[in-house]
């Protein structure tokens, strides 16, 4: 079956010129047409071996042509119109594509255009729109709407395919609409569009947008954009201000801030006196008729527009609000009553996305008070996302007077052009300085000590206020190029410890030897049982003057990689000189010139601290030696390292001349190697024996004063029959073979003569 719904002469047909309106078969019946003029044409073919009677079954209408017409047609055009709005019957009306609701023709072009008259403005209302769907640009059919009487006026929007709800308002009294259909081979049967127009006085009129920091958004009755230009102010009112708003309006207020690779604000709102939205209270709904609904993160971005974070009405001033993010929305509904009205100021703030409350004046200066907060975290501007170039950031840390502030750094970027020199005075792109903060009496001008300057993705070690120090701060410094995304670290005030349970004072010694907890065990994580959690230890070395401290790590198993990833876990820091930036030490093993440090003075400090994420290492042991700071050597000069040690320092037991030099233990005096296995089993072997010589002994002199007690008894009962006797010392010529009861009878009798006697 081919149909024809564009013949334009019904007496003449010659189909093989006219527009082709397609061609169908099988089971899937064409869509709904409508002649294009007064004529539609249908051809049916079939072969000889159809027999079927049941092929196709449709109905057919003749409808009034004046439904397509609107307004005054332009002469000799297929579809261009004039809608004037007058005091007659055309100040609302319909308008539809020529064959609507049947598929719409390829390969024409249609204007319309609505004149109003002044101090009116159009509205047009699409109830149906469906049109071939080509990409989101509409490169094929497409309706166009312009704010103004041409195409050389600005361009409302271009739209195509299935829309909902499309509502089109115009900033003045005329407006202007194409439709374009393309000459495709490709069979559509979309049904293009069908709405309706209204000219009216009582649309809300624009003068209430502020037209020097704001726009009105084309083709909305009353919706408003406003775009920062960097760190600006201004003021948004409500429809009619300062009159009482009308009823029956929507208006939406966008309000944007920058949002780039270098810059990222927010907003701020403050609602000002007056306002005054009238409310009704019903249920658990504040405001069940008119509302200000406000949105800040960005709901509008995905249309969610049933998720406000603030619905406010009323006669109370809303609270000031401040945006999640760069974007904030506000949607006003009047209802259906006539209101009052609202004022708000807007800012917008640079958004650093810092934890924390900027410096009045909107610079990226944030201070931490002990008194506000014990602990948190802190991070480079918009971290994880990369920070702004030429930008100066400070984060400034106050302890209370008893108290002490420690940092830890989780992760580390910046920029360095120089990937293997991340410290010190070779960071000179990015960087990232950290003072200690004291404060004088008397005096409100802080003074600062550097602690160390960083780069690159070599993390700072663990950091903690000096005793004396009332803090610490941070400086954030990048320029004018490459970015990256920074840092994030922790804050953590503490009590001063003044018992730390490692570390020393050294003093009046020639030599000494230090090491990290646990030593020659693993240091440890955070101990439990220590109330500041990670280690910190410090050691202060003094020695006489004219002398300087070689300190010699001559182990050293800390975790990190001050090359890689820097010592964000644990790190070990030298002083040479006290009024200088330390040196940082970390890593698995030293080189030489690391290993060997020589103070500038007679003072050195040693600190080791462990941030709360270090896991443990082995840790370090050095030893640190007096030496003379003199030309001239009165004491014992070491062979390879030439330094100048102490004579009593000779053959001690202890390499005091430093990495690589023994010749102060060589050609000592060995003593004697002992065996102490020999000597403990000698010492076993000789004991037992005495213990052995004791028991016999013990044992000889029992068996010796049980004979003794036998032989001094005087009197011996025998039995009857007995074979022996004992032989008492009164007579001792009695024969042995006498019996045994005459030898008792006669001791007997001679015991009584003595006592007579």
């Amino acid at each position: 079956m081919d149909i024809y719904t564009e013949v334009k002469d019904p007496t003449n047909l010659d189909l093989v010129n006219s527009p082709f309106g397609g061609r169908y078969c099988g089971g899937i019946s064409p869509r709904h047409r409508v002649s294009l003029y007064s004529t539609v044409v249908i051809s049916f073919y079939t072969d000889l071996s159809n027999t079927s009677t049941n092929l196709f079954l449709g109905s057919y209408k003749f409808i009034n042509a004046s439904r397509y017409t609107v307004g005054d047609k332009v002469p000799n055009t297929l579809c261009e119109y004039v809608i004037q709005s007058d005091l007659s019957q055309r100040r609302n009306g319909q308008f539809m594509t020529l064959t609507y609701p049947g598929a719409y023709p390829k390969n024409i072009s249609c204007q319309y255009k609505f004149i109003g008259t002044k101090g009116q403005r159009i509205r047009l209302e699409f109830r149906d729109f469906d049109l071939f769907y080509g990409g989101p640009h509409c490169p094929f059919d497409q309706v166009k709407i312009y704010d103004g009487l041409s195409q050389v006026d600005p361009l409302i929007g271009t739209y195509c395919g299935q829309q909902r709800n499309l509502v089109i308002f115009s900033t003045s009294n005329t407006l202007f609409l194409t439709f374009t259909t393309l000459d495709r081979k490709a069979d559509t049967q979309n049904r293009g569009f069908q709405g309706i127009y209204n000219f009216s006085e009582s649309y809300v009129n624009l003068e209430f947008i502020n037209t020097e920091d704001s726009q009105h958004i084309r083709g909305t009755e009353c919706d408003q954009r406003i775009l920062s230009t960097k760190e600006s102010n201004g003021t948004v009112y409500s429809p009619n201000y300062p009159f009482p708003y009308l009823p029956n309006i929507v208006c939406r207020y966008f309000i944007y801030g920058l949002q780039d690779a270098q810059n990222l604000e927010r907003v701020r709102l403050k609602f000002l006196d007056g306002f005054e939205i009238p409310a009704e209270p019903r249920g658990d709904k504040n405001c069940s008729d008119g509302y200000l609904r406000i949105y800040l993160k960005g709901q509008e971005m995905e249309n969610a527009y049933d998720s406000p974070d603030h619905e406010v009405c009323g006669k109370t001033r809303p609270l000031p609000v401040v945006s999640a993010g760069p974007r904030l929305v506000m949607v006003f509904s009047s209802g259906k009553y006539q209101g009052g009205r609202f004022k708000a100021n807007y800012k917008f703030e640079t958004e650093y996305k810092i934890p924390g409350t900027p410096a009045p004046d909107g610079k990226c200066i944030f201070t931490y008070f002990s008194s506000s907060r014990k602990k948190g975290f802190f991070n480079s501007p918009r971290h994880p996302a990369n920070y702004p170039s030429n930008t100066t950031c400070e984060f400034t840390f106050v302890a209370n007077p008893d108290e002490q502030v420690r940092l830890a750094f989780s992760t580390f970027e910046l920029r360095s052009d120089k990937n293997n020199l991340t410290y010190g005075n070779h960071c000179q792109e990015d960087w990232v300085e950290i003072y200690n903060l004291y404060r004088t009496e008397g005096s409100m001008v802080d003074r600062t000590r550097l602690n160390g300057r960083y780069c690159g993705q070599a993390a700072p070690g663990p950091i903690e206020s000096e005793m004396e120090a009332v803090g610490l701060k941070v400086i954030l410094r990048t320029d004018n190029e490459h970015v990256h995304s920074g840092f994030e670290a922790s804050y953590k005030f503490k009590k001063k410890d003044s018992q730390r349970g490692c570390g020393e004072n050294m003093t009046a010694e020639e030599y000494g030897i230090i090491h990290s907890p646990h030593w020659p065990n693993k240091y440890d994580g955070p101990d439990p049982d220590r109330t500041g959690g990670a280690f910190s230890c410090t050691w202060f070395i003094s020695v006489k003057k004219y002398h300087k401290i070689l300190l010699w790590l001559q182990s050293f198993s800390v975790e990190g990689n001050p090359a890689e990833r820097g010592c964000p876990a644990a790190v070990v820091r030298v002083w040479p000189d006290l009024d200088k930036v330390p040196i940082e030490l970390c890593g698995e093993g030293l080189s030489e010139d690391a290993a060997m440090i020589i103070s500038k003075s007679s003072l050195m400090r040693i600190a080791f601290l462990t941030a709360d994420k270090a896991v443990g290492a082995k840790g370090f042991e050095g030893i640190w030696t007096e030496i003379q700071d003199s030309p001239k050597c009165e004491q014992f000069l070491c062979s390879k390292s030439n330094f100048c040690i102490s004579k009593n320092l000779r053959c001690n037991g202890v390499p005091n001349c430093g990495y690589g030099d023994l010749s102060d233990e060589d050609n000592c005096l060995k003593a004697p190697v002992v065996n102490v296995l020999l000597l403990v089993g000698v010492g076993l072997g000789i004991s037992s024996v005495m213990v052995i010589v004791v028991c016999i002994w013990c044992h000889r002199k029992s068996v010796k004063q049980r004979q003794m007690r036998a032989m001094s008894m005087p009197v011996h009962v025998c039995e009857r029959g007995a074979r022996f006797a004992s032989v008492d010392s009164g007579d001792r010529n009695l024969s042995p073979v006498l019996g045994a009861c005459q030898a008792h009878h006669l001791s007997r009798t001679s015991l009584r003569t003595e006592t007579v006697v």
